[in-house]
């Protein structure tokens, strides 16, 4: 199927007048190979705090010890792969008054910065942060401000290629007296964050599911036949990911077949009618795999590194399985490295520039530019 899929490439391609007439455009969104990050939202944890936590819990914390600059700061410098996880919060004010501070003012130690002087985290709506209570600084301490920062910065470079907003709908905390419960994602919270990304992304601003699937008869179809759009035609656009399984994928999906309507892709399996976008975090253990579904059509996450492992040893090994396996998105923390760590471990795009031919899916003609 793919060997006969790039023949017709080729042919419609040597049938143009000039092959200098084909550029990046005329290729498909599953063609590419881009770098994101992992968390991009998430700002360090105080230094007190993070002495506190370490002082109770030695070694339990060296996973969080990392951070991002801000979302416009990162596509500036070519990535084009976002992650925020976000918290349910309809009555405003749940996660307003964290817990670490308190433990840190009653240890005695500095205080650090106020993580929300606007006082925006009183306001109905959805939040984004990583763990409540400890792990709560963010670029972004509202859903609502991380897409018009988007928007805006969309504004500014209108013909980028889509970025990719994965997400994780938060429903669980720290189990410890006086710590949030954070609220569970019903129905009516995904129909909410649905109309936040519409109320602040014009239709022209989105890829979604409805998008992709045109008359196919479900978004897997379309995705099998590596149906999704050419470039020249979603620049400007951002695809948003709801990286969950289980029984909160199901509640969003419920009365949505094949996302019919919905804004969000899923982390379906293969073989659901909502199966287009895969998110498989470790490209060694599943190589072959993420080749696999990268070959069938679907788009695919997956991780150069992980809990800071990589950037304390400076092992390659999984950041260079990462592009090799084909994987459409490749997330990291590191793309600059962390001066706290000797290693100096860091990410970057073969190439260089927002995206490259994708390995395993590159066009037949070479002389063909990479997209930017």
């Amino acid at each position: 199927m793919l060997a006969v899929m790039r023949f017709v490439v080729l042919l419609c391609l040597l049938s143009g007048p000039l092959l200098g007439q084909h550029d990046a455009d005329d290729f498909r969104l599953n063609q590419i190979q881009a770098l994101g990050s992992h968390n991009s939202y998430k700002q360090a944890i105080s230094p007190s705090l993070l002495k506190l936590l370490n002082a109770e819990s030695p070694g339990r914390f060296r996973s969080l010890e990392y951070s991002h600059i801000p979302l416009a700061d990162q596509l500036d410098l070519g990535l084009r792969k976002l992650e925020l996880d976000v918290v349910h919060d309809p009555e405003g004010g749940l996660y307003a008054d964290p817990r670490g501070p308190k433990m840190v003012s009653e240890a005695g130690l500095p205080a650090g910065e106020p993580f929300d002087p606007d006082g925006l985290m009183k306001r109905p709506g959805l939040k984004v942060l990583h763990v409540p209570d400890i792990d709560f600084r963010s670029h972004v301490l509202t859903f609502r401000q991380a897409l018009e920062q988007l928007r805006s910065w969309s504004e500014r470079n209108p013909r980028h290629i889509p970025v990719v907003i994965t997400m994780n709908a938060k429903d669980s905390g720290v189990e410890r007296e006086g710590f949030v419960r954070p609220l569970p994602f019903d129905r009516a919270a995904f129909d909410a964050w649905d109309a936040e990304i519409r109320g602040v992304l014009a239709p022209e601003k989105l890829l979604t599911p409805d998008d992709v699937r045109g008359d196919f008869s479900t978004l897997e179809a379309a995705a099998l036949a590596h149906a999704w759009p050419r470039l020249g035609d979603v620049r400007g656009k951002f695809l948003f990911v709801l990286d969950q399984a289980g029984p909160i994928m199901e509640v969003y999906v419920r009365g949505h077949p094949s996302l019919a309507g919905r804004v969000m892709f899923v982390n379906a399996r293969e073989g659901r009618a909502e199966a287009a976008f895969r998110i498989v975090n470790d490209p060694i253990a599943d190589f072959h795999y993420i080749q696999k579904l990268v070959r069938a059509g679907y788009i695919v996450r997956t991780r150069a590194d992980a809990n800071t492992r990589e950037a304390r040893s400076g092992d390659v090994t999984k950041r260079e399985a990462a592009f090799a396996s084909g994987a459409h998105f490749v997330s990291t923390d590191y793309y600059q490295p962390d001066p706290q760590f000797e290693s100096r471990y860091e990410v970057h795009l073969p190439g260089g520039g927002p995206a490259r031919w994708n390995p395993l899916l590159a066009p037949p003609i070479i002389r063909v530019p990479p997209p930017e």
